[in-house]
């Protein structure tokens, strides 16, 4: 029912197109295959932009990270090679280092947890990132991450000792977690590098959403899964201000309307399909289901890794969150 809703509720969210000027192409990055949820949602925004400004403006997708990683995407629009990018946490902290905070594991144990800390700080946040020079279109998420391996179990943070977990090279919340546990040898990579070193035996160790681990083929090489939530993935739609401000006003309320639509649907099925993957993934995989005394032993990692994100951050957000 959502996705039948989807096409509707974004051709719904405004009134008339205007007259059409001049055509304008607007090139989105993204790391989400076009076939994936994510994906869909994405096309279906640009077919309602393409339809509703009769053409005269076109959402052309850079689909699998051919853009580059999200760190790239962001110097690319900045540089005015491309217009915009759907990112995660990670991408964003490099417009605003403070929004990683968001992904910081441990600090929510829900969306509704996680919902009110971001509505709390959305204003800090559009604020920071209009300053930059970027047009926040909507904010988005990407799942509940898990702790994924191959060939063992990870049931407490010890376990990660003399393993090779894959993280974001941009990443600055994995570094200091591992530095806390000790002993772990982990690999920075981006987004499309993981499938080869998994495959290659080079990582063998992942913390990550399931619904992302699925369509990026991630599973394929990992077989156990624990049920504990290390984190929560989140992200936006960012557009370059001035690329949008060069289109006739009438053409980017239609561009800022359904994009807003479009991120407020694609919440909603996000969520619904991560859920769904997780139940798929712990009938394939070895799952653990974790104890409360492991989760506490992850909680006293969690928070000596906070206390060192903290003091890496500009600003006091993981005080504002509340977590340490």
């Amino acid at each position: 029912m959502i996705r039948k809703l989807a096409a509707a509720v974004i051709a719904a969210s405004f009134a008339t197109a205007g007259i059409a000027q001049a055509t304008t192409t607007i090139r989105v990055g993204t790391q989400a295959p076009k076939e994936s949820p994510w994906g869909k949602l994405f096309s279906t925004w640009s077919k309602a932009v393409d339809k509703k400004t009769d053409g005269q403006v076109q959402i052309t997708w850079l689909w699998n990270g051919t853009a580059g990683p999200e760190s790239n995407m962001v110097g690319k629009i900045r540089s005015g090679q491309i217009t915009g990018a759907a990112i995660t946490a990670v991408g964003l902290s490099d417009i605003y280092k403070p929004i990683v905070a968001l992904q910081m594991p441990g600090a929510f144990k829900t969306w509704a947890e996680l919902d009110r800390a971001r509505d709390a700080l959305k204003p800090e946040f559009d604020k920071e990132i209009n300053a930059q020079g970027f047009y926040v279109g909507g904010w988005g998420d990407v799942g509940v991450g898990h702790m994924m391996s191959h060939g063992f179990e990870v049931r407490v943070p010890e376990d990660l000792r003399g393993k090779t977990p894959g993280y974001l090279t941009a990443d600055l919340i994995a570094p200091k977690l591992f530095e806390v546990i000790g002993g772990v040898t982990p690999k920075p990579a981006d987004v499309t590098e993981f499938l080869p070193l998994l495959s290659a035996g080079s990582i063998n160790v992942l913390a990550a959403p399931a619904l992302a681990a699925e369509q990026l083929q991630w599973t394929s090489r990992l077989d156990h899964m624990s049920t504990g939530v290390g984190g929560f993935g989140v992200g936006a739609l960012v557009l370059s201000d001035s690329e949008l401000n060069k289109i006739p006003e009438h053409q980017r309320d239609v561009v800022k309307r359904t994009g807003t639509a479009m991120n407020e649907m694609l919440t909603k099925v996000i969520r619904k399909d991560d859920a769904e993957a997780f139940e798929r993934l712990k009938k394939k995989m070895t799952t653990h289901e974790e104890t409360d005394a492991e989760r506490d032993a992850w909680e006293k990692v969690f928070k000596k890794a906070c206390v060192r994100v903290k003091s890496a951050l500009p600003g006091d957000v993981l005080a504002k969150i509340g977590y340490c």
